[in-house]
């Protein structure tokens, strides 16, 4: 019993001896007959039934209350979740306890925001990363588990961080650093290129991608579009005499060539050029020209517009040639015909779906917006969050805000002697479209 019991209890002895001294109930002498429940019972005072009325009501208490605070005691024993880790711990334990323990205990919606804030994508996605790339990094002989390897990579890739910043928080020297994001962004940029950027030439994904241009422009047979952006150096380079880094945006740069589809998915990827070259050389440079001159490239979807066979062909600004399979603007300004303008403004809205795919790549991986990697790195570099950008669409992962480049103003490409004729025809074939674009919308 509690010491708070024994005191009131023994009050009421005291009590009890006051009222009826001649039925105590506890003596130090010994009494003639023995006191027995029933004759404190027939006694003729009342004491003695209250007395065992208050004890047994006491003693009730006493239990019920001694269950109740064992039972909140077993209680706090139970586990519980465990607590969040501490943000500033970037060991392999603590990134071991949030992959396998902590990453459980949440909801995947705040499990999925946790992660995109470290790693710049949902966990289901970061697993399928890792997946992909653990046997090559395993036969590496890395001395770091391969998911926390690209867990590392894949924090600097979203935040932007130094090698030398990324050191000193994991504990690392910077050269290991710069060696696991080198190998990290190498598999990414030839790995994984090959089953998550590719051209649409198989019929299914190709009438998707038509049909999803054509809701937005009304133009039939679009596949993609096409821009450059320049990807700003940290480091000023002092490569060439010339500073052909040098951007017509003050700043030393590479040119990074995507081509996009309707769903902002990159199909095509080209970092061939340093930040001085004009968008229509880079685009010249690559690959994805090459097979489009010389036909490598077989559409299966073939349209008749006024006469025109019309294969699938991409889209672009001025900065471009005119081709058979690259329609661009009829004027920069405007100044064309009703049916020029009309043509004109569909083309630069079905454009504006790969300006938004740009926006949210360097938006998502942020080393993109200032690369702090050497130049000859910085191609795979660029090339692997390219990759990881395809996967958070393919995935459907939340579209940040999105990074707004400077406006271009560029003039118009000129038109090489050897792209004569895909030019003539890409002339005939631009009005036509106009022309037929015009008409069904004014019909309407």
């Amino acid at each position: 019993m509690e010491e708070a019991f024994m005191a009131m209890l023994s009050h009421l002895l005291h009590l009890q001896n006051s009222l009826d001294p001649t039925s105590t109930i506890f003596s130090s002498t010994s009494s003639p007959s023995p006191t027995t429940p029933s004759s404190l019972l027939s006694s003729s005072s009342a004491a003695p039934l209250l007395f065992f009325t208050l004890a047994s009501l006491l003693s009730f208490l006493s239990v019920a209350r001694s269950s109740s605070s064992s039972s909140s005691s077993s209680q706090s024993q139970s586990p519980s979740p465990p607590p969040p880790l501490p943000d500033g711990d970037y060991s392999v334990a603590s990134f071991r306890a949030l992959a396998n323990d902590h990453i459980w205990a949440l909801d995947a919606p705040l499990r999925d925001a946790r992660w995109r804030s470290l790693y710049g994508l949902s966990y289901p996605v970061f697993t399928t990363v890792v997946e992909k790339l653990q046997p090559f990094i395993a036969a590496s002989n890395l001395s770091l588990p391969a998911d926390y390897a690209v867990a590392m990579v894949l924090s600097r890739l979203a935040h932007g961080c130094s090698a030398k910043t990324l050191a000193s928080r994991y504990s690392l020297d910077p050269y290991l650093i710069s060696k696991i994001t080198n190998m990290v962004t190498r598999l990414l940029a030839t790995k994984l290129y090959p089953e998550f950027i590719k051209i649409p030439v198989g019929k299914r994904r190709l009438i998707e991608t038509t049909q999803g241009f054509e809701e937005l422009t009304s133009l039939p047979n679009i596949c993609g579009a096409v821009d450059s952006t320049p990807v700003k150096l940290r480091r000023r380079t002092k490569l060439n005499p010339r500073n052909i880094y040098n951007s017509k945006y003050g700043y030393d740069a590479v040119l990074l060539q995507v081509v996009a589809d309707h769903k902002k998915i990159f199909w095509d990827v080209c970092v061939k050029a340093p930040g001085g070259e004009e968008d229509s050389s880079h685009f010249r440079d690559s690959l994805l020209y090459k097979r489009l001159i010389s036909g490598d490239i077989v559409w299966e979807k073939v349209i008749n517009v006024r006469g025109h066979h019309v294969r699938p062909y991409i889209v672009g600004d001025w900065c471009y040639p005119l081709l058979s399979f690259l329609m661009t603007p009829f004027s920069p300004n405007g100044s064309g015909s009703p049916p020029e303008n009309l043509f004109d403004g569909m083309l630069m809205k079905g454009r504006s779906v790969v300006v938004e795919a740009i926006g949210l790549l360097k938006a998502r991986w942020k080393i993109l917006q200032s690369l702090n990697v050497g130049v000859n790195h910085a191609p795979q570099t660029i090339v692997a969050c390219c990759v990881l950008h395809n996967l958070c669409q393919i995935a459907r992962e939340p579209e940040p805000e999105l990074w707004k480049d400077p406006d271009e103003a560029g003039s118009p490409a000129r038109v090489l002697e050897s792209e004569r004729q895909f030019y003539y025809y890409g002339q005939s074939l631009r009005q036509a479209l106009a022309d037929d674009l015009h008409q069904r919308l004014s019909s309407r």
